[in-house]
Formats: C-alpha cells, sequence, structure tokens
C-alpha cells in the first residue's frame, strides 16, 4: 500500500513538472521567435560554393585505399580539402584554429614514405588504415599546440599540450588533423555559438543553425569541407549537428572510446556512463573505419569487423515519446520518412511507456552528477571564482563573459539539490527497469528507430523553446545504449531530416550496418544549395 502511495505520488509530480516545463516552451517562444527573426535579418542570403574538386566527394574508406596503391597523393587530397575550407568558412563560421601549413608538411611526408615502397599495401591497410586521409576534431578534444576552452573567453589562450589520447590514436593510424572548430562554451547547448568564435551557420541555410555542440564539425563535413570528424556526445551533441546537416553521427558503447583529453570533464565516476567522444561522418560507409581507429584498447571490446546481414536483424520503432505527450510532435514531413523507414525494413511497432519518463530521468541523473567542469568549477589562473548569483546578474546586465545555457547550469545543478532524494532513488529504478526493458527487447540482434528531433534545422537560438525535445536523444546516453543518427532524406524546405538507430551495449556494428544499408536504401548526403546550383534554370 505504501509503495503504491509513492508511485502515485512520483506520477503525479512527473505529471505536473513536465506540463509546467510544456507551458514554459510556449511562453519561451513568444520571445524567442521574435528574436530569432530580428537576429536572421542581418544574415547572408548567400549560398555555398559549389564543390569542383572530385577529391571532395570521395568516402574516406575509398580515399585512403587510393592513397595507399599512389592513385593519388595525400598532399593532393589535403590541399583540396584546406582550399575547401577556406572557401566555407567566411560563409558557415565553423573553424577555430587551423593547423594548415603541418597538415601539409605532414601529407607530403605520408607521400615520401608511401613512394619509398618500404610497406606493402596490406600492412598499411591493417596499421595506418587512415594514412594520409585529413581528420578535423572538435575544439574542446585537445590537439596538441591547437586552443583547447571550448569556447570558454580566456584572457590567456588556453593551448593543449598533448593530445587527448583519441587524437593520438588518429594520428598513430595515419590520420592528418587540419583544425579545431566550432562548439558552444563548455558544449552546453544544442545550438553552436560562444562569445569567443561566435556563431556557426547551417550550409544548407546560414540562416538556421547547424544544431549543437559538435555543430562546427557537421556544418565542415556538410560543406564538403571535412570528411571524418572528432565529436562527443552527453545529450546528443553528436546527432543533433549530424541530423540537421544531413550526416552520420555515432555515440558509441560508453568507455569503448576513451573520453579523456576533453573540456568539458568530471571525476565523478559515472562520467563516462553518460559521455563520449564520438565519431561523425560525411558517408555512412566510413564510420567502422573511424571508430576502429578510436576505440581504447582498455575498453569494452567492439566487433566491428562482424558480417551482418539486414534478414538477421530484428527491428523495432516508435515514432514518438509514448504517452507522455511531452515533446512536441513530429513535422508531417518527418513522421513520414520515419515511418517509411520503418515499413522498408519491416520494423515492428512497440510502445515503451517507461520512455514518458525520458525527461525526468535524464535530468535527474546528468545533473546529480558532481564535480560536472561548469564557469564555477573552474576559473582562469588568478581569476577569482565566480557565483552563481553575481554571474546571473552580470550576464543580463550584458557583462558577462558566457553565454546564458553556462549561466544558468549552475541554476539547475542547484535546483536539482533541492529536490527529495527519495525521488531520484525513484527515477534510478526506473533507468534500471527501462535498460532491462531494452535488454531483453533487442538482445544481440536486434535494433531500435526512433526520432532524433521533431523537426529539421531552425532557425538560430530557437532551441531555447525546444529544450525538451533534445530528450529523443539525451535517454540513450542515460540508458548507457549506443545509437547512430542516420540521414535520411530531404524534406519539402529542402532540409535533412535524421532517425536514430540504437542497439544494447556493444552491439555498435549493429547500428553501424543497419545506417549503411539506409545510406545504400535512401542516398545518403546531398550537396548543400550552392552558387551555382541556385542559378541553375529550373
Amino acid at each position: 500500500m505504501k509503495q503504491h502511495f509513492h508511485n502515485g505520488f512520483h506520477e503525479i509530480t512527473g505529471y505536473i513538472m513536465r506540463r509546467f516545463l510544456r507551458t514554459a516552451m510556449i511562453v519561451f517562444s513568444w520571445f524567442v521567435v521574435p528574436y530569432s527573426r530580428f537576429t536572421n535579418i542581418k544574415v547572408s542570403r548567400k549560398k555555398l560554393p559549389p564543390i569542383k574538386s572530385h577529391l571532395l566527394e570521395i568516402p574516406a574508406v575509398d580515399l585512403a585505399k587510393m592513397i595507399r596503391t599512389r592513385k593519388v597523393t595525400s598532399g593532393e587530397v589535403v590541399e583540396a580539402y584546406i582550399e575547401r575550407c577556406k572557401q566555407v568558412n567566411p560563409l558557415i563560421n565553423a573553424i577555430v584554429q587551423d593547423r594548415f601549413e603541418e597538415a601539409l608538411d605532414e601529407a607530403r611526408e605520408v607521400d615520401r614514405l608511401i613512394s619509398l615502397g618500404l610497406t606493402t599495401e596490406e600492412e598499411m591497410e591493417e596499421n595506418t588504415p587512415l594514412l594520409g586521409v585529413p581528420v578535423t576534431v572538435k575544439e574542446s578534444i585537445a590537439v596538441k599546440g591547437l586552443t583547447n576552452q571550448a569556447g570558454r573567453v580566456f584572457k590567456t589562450p588556453q593551448i593543449a599540450k598533448s593530445d587527448a589520447p583519441v587524437v593520438e590514436q588518429i594520428k598513430r593510424y595515419g590520420g592528418i588533423v587540419l583544425l579545431v572548430s566550432n562548439t558552444p562554451e563548455l558544449c552546453l547547448m544544442w545550438e553552436t555559438y560562444n562569445n569567443v568564435t561566435g556563431q556557426t551557420r547551417n550550409p544548407y541555410d546560414l540562416k538556421r543553425t547547424p544544431g549543437g555542440s559538435s555543430g562546427g564539425e557537421a556544418a565542415l563535413l556538410a560543406s564538403g569541407a571535412s570528411l571524418l570528424g572528432l565529436t562527443s556526445d552527453i545529450g546528443g551533441s553528436s546527432r543533433l549537428p549530424a541530423m540537421f546537416s544531413g550526416i552520420w553521427g555515432h555515440k558509441p558503447t560508453p568507455y569503448a572510446v576513451s573520453f579523456k583529453g576533453h573540456h568539458p570533464t568530471s571525476d565523478f565516476p559515472k562520467w563516462g556512463d553518460f559521455f563520449t567522444i564520438a565519431p561523425m561522418t560525411r558517408y555512412a560507409k566510413d564510420l567502422p573505419l573511424l571508430l576502429r581507429c578510436m576505440v581504447d584498447p582498455n575498453g569494452p571490446k567492439l566487433t566491428l569487423e562482424k558480417e551482418v546481414t539486414m534478414s538477421g536483424i530484428r527491428f523495432f520503432f516508435m515514432d514518438n515519446d509514448g504517452p507522455s505527450g511531452m515533446m512536441r510532435p513530429l513535422s508531417r514531413d518527418l513522421h513520414a520518412a520515419i515511418n517509411r523507414v520503418a515499413n522498408d525494413f519491416n520494423a515492428k511497432r512497440v510502445n515503451i511507456r517507461k520512455m514518458k519518463w525520458s525527461l525526468d530521468i535524464s535530468l535527474s541523473a546528468m545533473l546529480t552528477m558532481k564535480n560536472i567542469e561548469t564557469i564555477y568549477h573552474k576559473t582562469e589562473e588568478g581569476q577569482r571564482p565566480k557565483t552563481v548569483c553575481t554571474e546571473t546578474v552580470k550576464y543580463f546586465f550584458g557583462c558577462s563573459d558566457s553565454i546564458l545555457p553556462s549561466v544558468i547550469f549552475g541554476h539547475l545543478q542547484n535546483f536539482m539539490k533541492i529536490i527529495p532524494n527519495s525521488r531520484h532513488k525513484h527515477l534510478a529504478t526506473i533507468i534500471e527497469a527501462l535498460k532491462t526493458e531494452f535488454k531483453e527487447l533487442l538482445g544481440n540482434d536486434g535494433v531500435f528507430l526512433y526520432p532524433t528531433f521533431p523537426n529539421t534545422a531552425h532557425q538560430h537560438y530557437r532551441i531555447y523553446h525546444k529544450l525538451l525535445e533534445p530528450m529523443y536523444m539525451a535517454i540513450f546516453n542515460t540508458l548507457g545504449l549506443p545509437v547512430t543518427n542516420c540521414m535520411i532524406g530531404l524534406d519539402r524546405r529542402r532540409l535533412p531530416m535524421g532517425i536514430q538507430v540504437v542497439a544494447n551495449p556493444g552491439q555498435d556494428h549493429l547500428c553501424l550496418a543497419v545506417a549503411r544499408e539506409i545510406e545504400k536504401r535512401y542516398g545518403g548526403w546531398v550537396r548543400p544549395p550552392s552558387e551555382e546550383s541556385s542559378r541553375r534554370p529550373e
């Protein structure tokens, strides 16, 4: 009887909170939408220059082979990507700092070593599968000699003294790092802007966001200015930009990839349950290659080379957030596209009722983690620590160096502290129950199809009245499941649409196999509109 009362109490509490937050989002929209329209008045209506070099449209798997077999030089490839970066960055504003000259020197050295013929093609494919291929990296991930302050304002630039372990591995496998790309301050927003580099724009429409927090990587990849990207993901930070930009982002099984060498970070024991460094690619066929080179040799083993047939996979899907009505419904085009994919793969519709707790359990799990790096937790040497109240006042008087999400994050953490511990414990039991439900549903041969976000890329800043919708993605960080965003076509506005493919821990190869099949069936990445295409007669 007592347990029944407690469950009923938590149900009512959750319902009230969800209704309150949904109402708050509606109120926010009254202010956000006019502000978004106003700020977009100055945004250029230009389109990107057309992609002219054929080297920019070759998947990394094929490009690496061409470099190994001397059909093309790494120097030519790197030079083509550098030129493309210089063409598009004035429009998309995605690059924080480059190392173009060093990359060209490294590419020439690769070509010299290959020309000596001291290593067979088979040995190069096995030991250095990325040899001579350019890679770009989110600025929050440490690349030795380049800025590494995750969009924070510092009087003295914070330069990485060493590579993050995952960057070390990419270099060891032959990858050539070109640059570090833009991210919102401390990766705390699903749009990409900060007070250091500014706002990154979507290649498909400069008035729209590429998403966040890995928006710089996504914009470069979609523009044809990058091929392989290192990103990070704690609540959809790799998947939302991938969807908004029409490419592929994968959140690996927890601890499969080292999360060290990243800002923000935490010494909380379960930090790696939620946060991971993640691969992002323009072509689905490149995801296994990049992830193989990123996998931590001391982490969980992933069977990325395992042969998978579509007939051997069981498919399940949901096209909404269950019975809660919490997140906004899918757009008409997205609803049709997701249902088409589900039908094409003969997916069985399921209704996982506990998914209605996505917001509650994700916020409880993530915001109760201790010692997360914030603007309050770590300050520049010689600077006084910031306080939540003081920084809030400074922000609203236009005197803060930080963006709004960084300022209010402290308030959210404080709010979580006043919630009774009994509620956090109740939500923790729901997390475990959901993990068990997915484990039993998917086994080692099942995948779950689920929306990435309910609409395609919106205009800048409009995430502020859509802050509940990222729970479509964050729930899988909370549950510790690997998941891939897949490009499934363009909507009526010619904006990319996406779907998530989810599997049980350690079954990343299922997500990636389905991603490759989706790319084959629906075409994958589509060139963004260019100046040349806009002049072309209908």
